[in-house]
C-alpha cells in the first residue's frame, strides 16, 4: 500500500527536477564582457571557472602581471577579442546552462557553464582561444580540464599567452 502512495509522489518529483532543469535554458539578450551575460527569464549569468580581462584597468591587473607577466596593453586588447567573441557566438543564441547547484555569486549572478547551440562549452572555448584564464581561487567540477585547455593555449602562444 505505501508502495503505490509513494510512487506518484516519486515520479512527481522526478517530473519537477527535469523541469528545473529544463528552465536553465534561455537566449543570449546581452554580453556585458567575456565572462558576464545576460540569459532571457535566467538573469546576469558570470561563466564559472574562468576569468577574462577587464576592459579598463582594475585591481585584477595585479594578478595577470604578478602570475603571469602580462601587460596592461594586452589585457585590454584581450577583453575587446573576449566581448567580440561572445558576441559573435553567443549574442541572440538558445543557450543551455550548467549550474552547480544554482550557485550565484555575491552580485547575484547565476554561475555557469554555457553550451552554445552546437554544444560546445563558451567557458572552454575562451579558454582554448587564449581569451580567459581559469579562475583559481575556487574549486569547480571542471578545474583539472580547463587548467589542461588554459596549459594548451600557453604552450600555442593564444590570446593573452602570445608573448
Amino acid at each position: 500500500m505505501l508502495r503505490r502512495t509513494l510512487l506518484p509522489l516519486f515520479l512527481l518529483i522526478l517530473s519537477s527536477i527535469s523541469l528545473q532543469a529544463s528552465e536553465l535554458e534561455g537566449r543570449v539578450t546581452w554580453i556585458y564582457d567575456g565572462d558576464t551575460l545576460q540569459v532571457e527569464n535566467i538573469g546576469k549569468v558570470r561563466l564559472i571557472g574562468i576569468d577574462t580581462p577587464e576592459y579598463e584597468a582594475s585591481s585584477r591587473d595585479n594578478f595577470y602581471f604578478k602570475s603571469f607577466a602580462i601587460e596592461e596593453k594586452t589585457l585590454r586588447k584581450i577583453s575587446r577579442q573576449a566581448k567580440n567573441h561572445n558576441l559573435r557566438y553567443a549574442k541572440g543564441k538558445n543557450v543551455r546552462l550548467e549550474s552547480e547547484q544554482s550557485k550565484r555569486d555575491k552580485h547575484d549572478r547565476l554561475l555557469a557553464y554555457v553550451y552554445l547551440p552546437d554544444g560546445e562549452m563558451l567557458n572552454l572555448l575562451l579558454l582554448k582561444e587564449g581569451l580567459a584564464s581559469v579562475f583559481r581561487r575556487y574549486d569547480f567540477r571542471y578545474k583539472k580540464e580547463f587548467l589542461k585547455v588554459e596549459e594548451r593555449a600557453r604552450r600555442n602562444k593564444r590570446g593573452l599567452w602570445e608573448k
